[in-house]
């Protein structure tokens, strides 16, 4: 079994969390508030590095919308693998992260094609956003803000685990027979980390 810490959404306010020890730690994005200060960056990355979790890995989220203008900004993070719609291999595990969602790549044309890069042997699949459907009702059960498309995708792969934020208000967890999702976003409607980490044992291949 491998221990995985989940977590996403957390605009700055990471020193404020209590993080779970864990072999794995997972940042699904929006980190910052609008990537404003590189200085903000720069105290992400050096929390990181006082974390205990022999790996850490970060996607950049719609916040972090700099990291496409300036590649140079994933420099900053040294603490961390920042994966930007690519493959990192840890304890026999294919981990694939990305960035895209429907807020920054608006055709669903491009969206499919673009998920049609994750690797069939995916294990692990970290995207900013939610698949259609799944933890992605934005305060209202009947609005659905996911990804149709990176849905398709993950029905197609089967990943053992699919983390994502973005959407705050679906925080949590669901299962399915193939796949089980976290929706890791922290930042509450109140301006705050309203929510914990979310812990996840996992099977090794």
């Amino acid at each position: 079994m491998v221990r995985i810490i989940c977590l996403s959404d957390t605009h700055e306010l990471h020193r404020e969390l209590v993080v779970p020890p864990g072999d794995i730690l997972i940042h699904a994005g929006d980190f910052t508030f609008f990537s404003r200060r590189r200085s903000q960056i720069r105290d992400f990355d050096d929390w990181l590095g006082e974390l205990p979790h022999a790996h850490k890995i970060v996607i950049p989220g719609n916040h972090e919308f700099a990291f496409e203008a300036d590649p140079k900004l994933r420099d900053l993070i040294t603490n961390a693998d920042v994966l930007i719609d690519e493959t990192l291999k840890v304890a026999g595990l294919s981990i694939w992260g990305s960035p895209v969602t429907p807020l920054g790549m608006s055709s669903p044309a491009d969206r499919k094609r673009h998920w049609a890069r994750i690797p069939d042997d995916v294990n692990i699949l970290v995207t900013h956003g939610p698949p259609h459907g799944i933890l992605d009702a934005a305060g209202n059960p009947d609005l659905h803000e996911g990804c149709p498309e990176l849905l398709q995708a993950v029905v197609r792969l089967k990943p053992k685990l699919h983390v994502f934020g973005h959407i705050h208000a679906g925080y949590g967890t669901h299962r399915t027979a193939h796949t089980t999702f976290v929706n890791a976003a922290l930042f509450g409607e109140f301006g705050e980390l309203e929510r914990a980490p979310i812990v996840i044992n996992l099977s090794l291949p």
